[in-house]
């Protein structure tokens, strides 16, 4: 089940919101070599190339089916590859920013992987990340128990995603044991007001849920959806539906 550029962008405003305060926290320079990990659909990267009109940006993302029209973004200081996190790492390459909206929390091992980012920074560059608390976020947490019961359990083979994402506190000491400085790192919450719960489950169907699609049967994501839903209606009674939704802003700029 590939990453569907439609559903995702059923949510754009609400996605939106994180995007721009991260953005926020960027001090501007001139001649940047920027890049967007994880950049989705493109639209957010061709937003910060806009802001930042000295900077040249790339955009990385792993997903054929979301940059399938990100083309239409292009310019001259703005261009888009199909690429992994792990690949970009690897790449030999140096950056006077590196930006991620909601992208990190796909990649494990957030205790190397901070560390590899902040090595690929030239000194004076700035990283930025946003990314959903997921542990705390209770879409995620109602996904997970699922996912851990039978027959589910059995139906997924006994697989379920742990989720990388660390708290505040360990991000700090990272960042400062990585020698980044200037820190402003903060958990902020985004409500999502619905007028019911089918809306709460079509805006993790476009991210969290599709790696457990991919490993059942169209009969059986049937039957895993029609439970998840339900559950979610036991977690949200009171209509309108509330979800205080969690997210990490991460920032330093590398000494």
């Amino acid at each position: 089940m590939p990453w569907n550029p439609e559903i995702y962008n059923q949510f754009k405003d609400i996605r939106y919101q994180p995007f721009f305060d991260l953005m926020d926290l960027i001090e501007e320079r001139t001649e940047m070599q920027a890049v967007d990990l994880g950049c989705g659909t493109g639209e957010q990267t061709a937003m910060l190339a806009e802001r930042f009109q000295q900077s040249t940006f790339l955009g990385i993302d792993s997903s054929v089916e979301m940059l399938s029209g990100a083309e239409e973004h292009q310019t001259e200081r703005l261009y888009y590859k199909v690429e992994t996190f792990e690949e970009f790492i690897n790449r030999l390459s140096r950056w006077d920013l590196i930006f991620s909206n909601a992208a990190l929390q796909w990649s494990g091992d957030h205790h190397t992987l901070f560390p590899d980012l902040i090595k690929k920074l030239n000194p004076g560059g700035q990283l930025a990340v946003q990314m959903p608390c997921q542990t705390e976020n209770e879409l995620n947490q109602i996904l997970f128990e699922l996912a851990n019961e039978e027959p589910y359990r059995d139906q997924l083979n006994g697989w379920n995603r742990s989720s990388p994402v660390l708290s505040m506190e360990e991000y700090t000491e990272m960042f400062i044991a990585e020698g980044m400085v200037n820190l402003k790192i903060s958990k902020r919450i985004y409500p999502i007001v619905a007028e019911d719960t089918e809306t709460l489950f079509h805006f993790i169907s476009g991210s969290a849920l599709i790696p457990y699609m991919e490993r059942l049967s169209e009969e059986q994501q049937i039957e895993f959806n029609s439970e998840f839903k339900r559950r979610i209606g036991e977690r949200f009674e009171r209509r309108p539906v509330v979800y205080p939704f969690r997210r990490l802003l991460l920032y330093g700029v590398k000494a």
